[in-house]
């Protein structure tokens, strides 16, 4: 299902920004900027929810896991892939949804990420939702803009 969830956000990063490259042919709808930076902006946002809804469903995946069955403590995410030295003293683990992260924690108290890919898609997300955020500020100063000359002028 969680891969399903990001597939679906990424058809609609694409068809948003297919819908961005159309302002560059002829018949583009008028005022073309608002529209271009509202089509920017739905890409942007469709992308940063793509992005995070993938490492969210790899956070709940590595969470279903602890506990569930046989050889399931400590968490599999925290044991598979790494060498029995990085795994020594390994007593819980710390999950988190915001910032995506899944931490295993050792008897000592020092911490390693049980994934390193948490790190680019927590910035790829916010990055994503920061321009998508950017765009439709854009969107909305520029039809303002739009208004107020169309005012004076009249």
């Amino acid at each position: 299902m969680g891969f399903g969830v990001s597939i679906a956000c990424a058809v609609g990063a694409l068809v948003a920004g297919a819908g961005v490259v159309a302002m560059a042919f002829p018949g583009r709808p008028e005022p073309w900027p608002v529209h271009l930076l509202r089509r920017a902006a739905a890409t942007a946002a469709w992308g940063a929810a793509a992005v995070y809804s993938l490492g969210l469903f790899a956070v709940l995946m590595s969470e279903q896991a602890f506990g569930d069955g046989a050889d399931s403590i400590p968490a599999p995410a925290c044991r598979d892939g790494f060498d029995e030295a990085t795994r020594e003293g390994l007593s819980h683990h710390r999950s988190s949804y915001l910032p995506l992260r899944f931490d295993c924690v050792r008897e000592d108290g020092s911490v390693y990420s049980s994934d390193p890919d948490y790190g680019w898609m927590n910035g790829a997300s916010a990055s994503l939702a920061l321009a998508a955020a950017l765009f439709a500020i854009g969107a909305g100063y520029a039809t303002e803009l739009r208004a107020r000359k169309a005012a004076l002028t009249s």
